[in-house]
């Protein structure tokens, strides 16, 4: 039994460098460099371009929510930038492209800085599935498109051998902690949810009511 629990993690390294590697082989294609492409809009300047955009079209545009959202963004990605340093400094894995091997492939505690020991955990899916997670948390409904989005990025570090599987589940589980965190201490306000400030409440049903009479007043002049 102890021999088992023993080769569980070399089994589970071994399955990530066999995934890796089989990705890998379709790195050069039109599918794998569209997918790498695409990847790199989860490296850290471009996710708070992103957010800053948000901020920018928030103000500009004097949307609340937008602002809140791109607020929420940039301090997800801030707060999952921030968790999964502390996770890489403290574990050492080499990254796919710089492994020798299969047993290379195996995290271990260490404190290595140069990049191609710290594989582990990915910090392009912790920041892609904070910033996602930030956004869908004022704008709900754009929730499964955002989520697919970061998903998608997040996937892209393996054909291009940045990471192995379990770094960018392991950068995932951060990013999602991470803005999860963040809304606890900022939370929703249920009577904005959803809500265009430049809208007042009773906007919408006024609207309603007028043209219901309208329509109403236009039958009976038809009879």
């Amino acid at each position: 039994m102890a021999t088992r629990k023993k080769d569980a993690p070399a089994a589970v390294a071994q399955a990530d460098a066999k995934i890796t590697e089989t990705l890998g082989e379709y790195r050069d294609t039109l599918p794998g460099r569209a997918l790498s492409a695409i990847a790199k809009l989860g490296d850290q300047p471009e996710l708070r371009l992103i957010s800053g955009s948000v901020i920018a079209a928030g103000l500009l545009l004097r949307r609340q929510r937008l602002l809140r959202a791109g607020l929420r963004m940039l301090l997800a990605h801030e707060v999952a930038t921030s968790a999964k340093d502390f996770v890489k400094n403290r574990i050492d894995r080499t990254r796919p492209g710089n492994a020798g091997g299969r047993g290379q492939s195996k995290p271990s505690p260490g404190r290595k800085t140069d990049k191609k020991h710290t594989s582990f955990p990915s910090g392009h899916s912790a920041g892609s599935v904070a910033v996602a997670q930030g956004f869908a948390r004022e704008f709900p409904e754009f929730r499964l498109p955002a989520l697919a989005a970061a998903g998608t990025v997040a996937l892209g570090q393996i054909p291009k051998s940045a990471h192995y599987p379990t770094d960018v589940a392991a950068g995932s589980f951060i990013g999602a902690a991470s803005e999860a965190l963040l809304a606890k201490l900022w939370p929703v306000d249920s009577a904005e949810e959803g809500h265009d400030p430049n809208e007042t409440p009773g906007d919408s049903k006024s609207q309603l009511s007028n043209s219901t009479s309208a329509d109403a007043a236009g039958s009976t002049s038809e009879r």
